[in-house]
């Protein structure tokens, strides 16, 4: 995977780091996309602060200032999005923010990185659903909701792009073993959650040229949940 350039959405967050880590660990060339700002990203890593996703002017213009750089893009590592545990009847619903965090800003951005993908030899796109989007729960309308449609997203572009190189694929964890997670839920087994850095090389699987053959796959990464 040497030289192949990859782009991370959401590269901060605790899965982000850990596809980055990864990522420059079999020697890609990585470039960090996140609304955050004020954070360092790891030597020889282009980052892009402050983008919104949720916009797609935005997201065209951090994608192709990606491309610009490293003169390409192969892999597109759609991590950015958001969580709230919240019941139907809440007064203030979460669902537009949940949309807008999980199912835009991989829409935008991978729209926003289609060109760049076709015109690689190995195009790859790699979502993050979710397990629990699968079957939802008490107080996980919004989120399940939103990730079912990054689910069904993944599958149609899947199917759109058959005749190129591209393959668009999505994992779906469980909990992820983060210290948000383990303070929400302190009785908790931890050592049957998902780590990170398990997840991000199963992304980056997806990323690499070997996964030619996989496309339109949903595939659960669960640990022992």
């Amino acid at each position: 995977m040497s030289e192949r350039v990859i782009a991370v959405t959401g590269g901060h967050g605790v899965l982000g780091r850990a596809v980055v880590e990864a990522a420059l660990a079999e020697g890609l060339r990585v470039a960090v996309i996140d609304h955050a700002t004020g954070l360092s990203a790891p030597e020889g890593v282009l980052e892009l602060g402050g983008v919104d996703l949720t916009d797609p002017a935005a997201a065209q213009t951090a994608i192709d200032a990606v491309a610009a750089h490293f003169g390409g893009l192969d892999g597109l590592l759609n991590v950015a999005g958001g969580f709230v545990w919240q019941t139907t009847d809440d007064a203030d619903p979460a669902w537009a923010r949940m949309f807008a965090l999980n199912l835009a800003t991989v829409l935008n951005a991978s729209r926003a990185a289609l060109p760049h993908l076709k015109a690689s030899p190995e195009g790859r796109i790699v979502n993050v659903g979710a397990n629990a989007a699968v079957k939802s729960a008490a107080g996980m309308g919004a989120y399940a909701a939103s990730k079912a449609g990054v689910h069904r997203l993944t599958e149609s572009l899947a199917e759109e792009l058959k005749d190129s190189s591209v393959t668009v694929n999505a994992v779906l964890p469980s909990i992820l073993d983060t210290d948000q997670n383990r303070a929400d839920m302190p009785g908790a087994d931890p050592g049957k959650w998902v780590q990170p850095a398990d997840l991000a090389r199963v992304m980056l699987f997806l990323a690499s040229p070997e996964s030619r053959a996989v496309t339109g796959a949903l595939i659960p990464v669960t640990g022992r949940v």
